[in-house]
């Protein structure tokens, strides 16, 4: 079985030494980074299942950092993690709170409808949950 591969981006993302093992068995594998310019870079070189960015990626980089996704043609979902509550906004894919059963939860539903939506239709939908 391959792992789902996610780029993180951000100093406080949730992927700590201790939290990457705990990614890695719940079957993911976790790369990160602490800068857009670096993720962008990985971006274009590597082949990952999902995007996910920390809550001190500002909103202005997030932008631009979507923009690149869908401006090469890529599906892969960009999802922001907040601090406290769920919804979504014109520029990311979805945005989560970064409580641990929650991000779980809502990163496999989003890899699981992207299979089978645009990044249009997700937005929509996470809109409307």
């Amino acid at each position: 079985m391959s792992s789902t591969s996610i780029l993180a981006v951000g100093l406080d993302t949730p992927v700590t030494d201790t939290d990457r093992r705990t990614w890695q068995s719940a079957g993911y594998f976790v790369t990160w980074t602490n800068s857009i310019r670096e993720a962008i870079e990985r971006f274009r070189v590597g082949d990952f299942d999902l995007i996910l960015l920390g809550e001190s990626i500002p909103p202005e980089s997030r932008e631009r950092l979507a923009f690149l996704v869908r401006a090469s043609g890529s599906n892969t979902p960009v999802v922001a993690i907040t601090g406290s509550s769920n919804g979504c906004n014109s520029v990311v894919d979805a945005m989560i709170d970064d409580e641990p059963k929650e991000l779980f939860r809502k990163i496999g539903e989003i890899l699981s409808s992207n299979t089978q939506s645009s990044p249009k239709e997700r937005h929509e939908a996470a809109a409307r949950s």
